[in-house]
């Protein structure tokens, strides 16, 4: 009974996907643009933007579903709008605060205030809000989307339903950390969230050479009447973004991004504030109460960037990976004084 309704679920979002997907003539003429070009946005500069927004999406503890969410904003907006570059940062960053609150808990959601401070960009709150309005005014106040992280999650639970062994084999955090990898690239914009999602099954599927797995998943082709040649087709370019990303060559995000940068005032304001710390007493060594917080962490307190920021600072498709590595190697080296 389970089968049947996820089967029927993921036939009315097949036949939907087609409404929240960018305009394929506007995605075109951003690859076409050059990449220092004054007007219009390049397909590079748009992809460093979607870095951006799975790090600070990482930074604010959000999950997949509004990074996957926040990318299909911006994608349809852009690929609708004639925008220019010194506009992007606002507009991806509206992008995430829409995404987040439409998925994310009230709660959790951080303030328009935060959000500027963290991502270090130049605009104002009435900037980020007017910028919002216009967003969702083009885009009819669709803000909800069916994306390839629908499917996923789909598919994911329609193999798992239909399977007896080797259930926790089929990682869905690894089968979506795939899927940012490939949003980063606006290749991936293109397809059809259907295909691309069945793409990154099976891929990962075949991986763990499950035959019952790949079984259900041709199942699931042959119900949705993807043709082996689309099918191919987006496997051929997942394999290629999996391999780029796993390459030591590949070209990685900016590990400066979320590092903040103290200017010449605020240094010398922080050295004056420092010598002005009125001089502590001296905590004599001989007693220390050992039967008092005796449990009490005596760390640095210094807390890493890896256990703050969560999963992503471990998984090696995440710009935070490279930030965290980078890092910890830095701290077998000497720092320079301000």
């Amino acid at each position: 009974m389970e089968a049947v309704q996820l089967m029927r679920e993921l036939k009315t979002n097949f036949e939907q996907e087609i409404y929240y997907l960018p305009k394929e003539t506007g995605l075109h003429l951003i690859e076409s643009t050059r990449e220092n070009a004054s007007q219009g946005i390049s397909a590079k500069c748009r992809d460093v933007k979607v870095e951006d927004l799975w790090s600070l999406t990482s930074f604010f503890g959000y999950s997949t579903q509004t990074f996957v969410l926040a990318v299909n904003l911006l994608d349809r907006f852009l690929a609708m709008m004639k925008v220019q570059p010194k506009h992007l940062a606002c507009i991806s960053i509206s992008c995430l605060h829409i995404a987040a609150k439409t998925v994310e808990e009230e709660c959790n959601v951080s303030s328009t205030n935060e959000l500027i401070r963290i991502s270090q960009c130049k605009f104002t709150v009435s900037d980020l809000t007017r910028m919002e309005k216009i967003i969702s005014e083009k885009l009819n106040f669709q803000l909800e989307a069916i994306t390839a992280l629908t499917f996923l999650h789909l598919y994911h639970r329609i193999t798992l339903s239909q399977t007896s062994d080797r259930k926790e084999a089929l990682n869905l955090n690894t089968l979506e950390a795939h899927l940012k990898a490939c949003l980063c690239r606006i290749t991936f914009s293109k397809a059809k969230p259907s295909v691309l999602a069945l793409s990154l099954l099976t891929q990962e599927i075949e991986a763990m050479q499950s035959v019952d797995m790949l079984e259900i998943a041709h199942s699931v082709q042959r119900h949705l009447k993807i043709t082996d040649t689309e099918l191919l087709h987006w496997r051929g370019l997942v394999a290629k973004c999996m391999s780029d990303y796993s390459s030591p060559e590949c070209s990685r995000p900016n590990n400066k991004k979320l590092v903040w940068i103290v200017s010449r005032r605020t240094a010398q304001n922080l050295h004056t504030s420092y010598c002005n710390v009125p001089e502590l007493p001296t905590i004599p060594e001989d007693c220390w109460d050992e039967s008092e917080d005796s449990c009490e962490d005596m760390s640095s307190g210094e807390e890493s960037l890896s256990s703050s920021l969560g999963s992503d600072a471990e998984d090696p498709y995440s710009p935070l990976y490279v930030l965290c590595q980078s890092n910890h190697r830095n701290k077998y080296h000497h720092t320079k004084p301000l």
